[in-house]
């Protein structure tokens, strides 16, 4: 990467529909010279130009979730089995009491609870020693963040395998349901 890549990156970052024109104005390349660049930097995996959502503007509720897994086949499993969560933004694996952390947000605190105490929930898989949930009040700098959105509603189970319909909380409306399935009762 060298200055002019920096700077594209930048402009993007700033404004995802930073035109061409504008990008080889500020950095002394043609339009077509903008776009090789930007091509070359999403082949080599290094930029991804993707829309991303305000968490804060959908009122969403996020939380970092902290657990122990007992070994790294219980903690390859759950990441395996949660990949397609709408629900789970990123996983971290880490060194330390902890070995995974996860992301997620909900739409409200009836919902996130359901997500650390049901079926659907991290904390019930097999392999999870401690589970601790922190519900993130603020975030600062940045309020946009790539949430898995799910346009038609049809899988009867979620995709971590969990039916929304046989929930108890799901049925006493303490729970949204999964953005996955048509059992879905958000906006999202």
């Amino acid at each position: 990467m060298d200055e002019r890549d920096r700077v594209i990156i930048s402009r993007l970052q700033a404004n995802g529909k930073e035109t061409l024109s504008n990008i080889a104005k500020i950095i002394g390349l043609s339009e077509m010279g903008v776009k090789k660049r930007i091509d070359k930097l999403k082949e080599k995996g290094i930029i991804r130009i993707q829309a991303v959502l305000n968490v804060k503007a959908l009122d969403l509720k996020l939380a970092l979730i902290a657990m122990e897994l007992e070994s790294s086949d219980a903690l390859k499993k759950l990441i395996k089995r949660f990949e397609n969560c709408p629900r789970v933004i990123r996983f971290f694996v880490s060194t330390g009491g902890y070995n995974l952390f996860a992301l997620v947000y909900a739409e409200d605190y009836h919902t996130l609870e359901s997500m650390s105490i049901e079926k659907c929930s991290l904390r019930s898989q097999e392999g999870v020693r401690r589970f601790e949930i922190y519900p993130i009040q603020d975030i600062y700098y940045d309020d946009y963040l790539d949430l898995k959105i799910i346009p038609e509603k049809v899988l009867e189970n979620a995709p971590c395998g969990v039916h929304c319909g046989s929930c108890d909380r799901y049925s006493k409306g303490l729970c949204l349901g999964c953005p996955a399935t048509k059992y879905y009762r958000g906006e999202l």
